[in-house]
C-alpha cells in the first residue's frame, strides 16, 4: 500500500516532491511615493512600509532588484492641494507618480519591471476612482468620462517609462480604452495588467492610509460584490478580449476560490494581490506573539501561488525574496 508520508521524511524529499514553488521571480512589490515630504514617512497600519521620497524610492528599488524581485508596482501620493475632481495630476508629467516613473527608468532601465497603478482615486479630491456626475439617485461615477482620463493617465505613465500599466478602477471597457490610447501613442510594447476581479473588500483599510485617500462613502457601485464568483470569471474574460496581458484577482487570501477558477480559465498570466489588510493582520498577530509572522507570510504567499497565481503582489516581497535566496 502506498504511504504518502514516505515522501515527507526529509527536507530534500519534501523539496523534491513539492507541487508548488515560490521563487523571487513570482513576487511584485507595491510601493508608495509621496510629494511634499523630506524623509520616508512610516505608514502606521502597514508595519515596515513607508511613503517614499524620490531618493528613498530609488534606494528601496535597488534593494528589491538586489534581492531578485523582478517588478515594483508604484502608487503616487500627491499633495492634498494637487487633487481635483478630474484627477488631473495623474496625467501631468510633473505629477508625483510620473516623475517617479521617469526617475526610476533613468536609474534602472530595464533591470526591473516598472508597473504603475492606473487609477484616479489617489488624485481626486473626492477619492473615487473616476469622474463624478449627478443623477436622479445621487452622485455616481461616470464610466465613459472616466475612460477619457484613464487614457490620458496610461499614456502619461508609458511616456514616463512604465513597462506595465495597471488599471484598477473596475470601469467597463477600461482595458480596451487604454490599449487603444497606448497603441495610438506609439507604446505598443507597454503591457496592461488588468485588475479584473477587484472586490469591494473590507481588507483595504491600511492602503487608504498609505495613499492619503480622500474617499467618503464606498466603491460598491463599481467594485465587485464579494458574493459573486461567476461575475469574476466574466470580468477576466472581457479584459482578455479587450487586450489585457495579465489579469488580477484582488484581494487574494479571502478569494482563493476565485483565483483558482480564473487561473484555470485564463489564457494569460494571472496575478493576485495580498492586500494591505491581509498583510497587516499577519504582522499584527506576529507582533503579539500569536503566530510566527515570517512563517505565516511565507505560507500565505505560497498558498496564493498554489491557488493559481503566476505573480503575487505583497508588501513582504523583498524579505521573502531574500529568505528564498538564503540571505540573512
Amino acid at each position: 500500500m502506498r504511504r504518502p508520508r514516505r515522501l515527507r521524511a526529509t527536507p530534500v524529499l519534501r523539496r523534491m516532491t513539492a507541487e508548488t514553488s515560490l521563487e523571487p521571480r513570482h513576487l511584485i512589490l507595491p510601493m508608495f511615493v509621496a510629494d511634499g515630504i523630506d524623509e520616508p514617512r512610516p505608514i502606521s497600519s502597514l508595519p515596515g512600509v513607508v511613503q517614499h521620497t524620490m531618493d528613498s524610492l530609488v534606494a528601496a528599488v535597488a534593494e528589491a532588484v538586489e534581492a531578485g524581485v523582478p517588478c515594483v508596482d508604484l502608487f503616487g501620493v500627491p499633495r492634498p492641494g494637487d487633487k481635483d475632481a478630474e484627477g488631473s495630476a495623474s496625467w501631468d508629467p510633473e505629477g508625483v507618480l510620473n516623475r517617479a516613473l521617469a526617475r526610476l527608468r533613468r536609474e534602472f532601465g530595464d533591470a526591473v519591471v516598472l508597473m504603475a497603478d492606473t487609477c484616479l482615486d489617489e488624485f481626486t479630491d473626492h477619492g473615487h476612482c473616476g469622474v463624478l456626475r449627478d443623477s436622479r439617485g445621487g452622485t455616481v461615477v461616470d464610466n465613459d468620462a472616466t475612460l477619457v482620463n484613464y487614457r490620458r493617465m496610461a499614456l502619461a505613465q508609458a511616456e514616463a517609462g512604465a513597462h506595465v500599466v495597471s488599471p484598477s478602477g473596475m470601469m467597463d471597457g477600461q482595458v480596451e480604452a487604454i490599449r487603444d490610447a497606448l497603441d495610438a501613442g506609439g507604446h505598443t510594447d507597454t503591457a496592461i495588467m488588468a485588475y479584473s476581479a477587484k472586490f469591494a473588500s473590507a481588507f483595504y483599510g491600511p492602503f487608504r492610509e498609505a495613499v492619503g485617500s480622500s474617499l467618503r462613502g464606498d466603491r460598491r457601485t463599481y467594485q465587485q460584490d464579494p458574493a459573486n464568483r461567476r461575475e469574476a470569471l466574466l470580468e477576466a474574460e472581457l479584459d482578455v478580449a479587450e487586450g489585457a496581458d495579465f489579469v488580477m484577482v484582488k484581494p487574494a487570501m479571502a478569494y482563493l476560490d476565485v483565483l483558482r477558477e480564473v487561473a484555470d480559465a485564463s489564457p494569460v498570466p494571472v496575478a493576485a494581490y495580498q492586500v494591505s489588510g491581509e498583510y497587516a493582520m499577519i504582522c499584527a498577530a506576529g507582533e503579539r506573539g500569536w503566530i510566527d509572522r515570517d512563517a505565516a507570510l511565507a505560507e500565505s504567499v505560497l498558498a496564493i501561488r498554489r491557488a493559481g497565481a503566476d505573480q503575487v503582489l505583497t508588501y513582504a516581497a523583498v524579505e521573502l525574496a531574500r529568505r528564498l535566496r538564503g540571505d540573512r
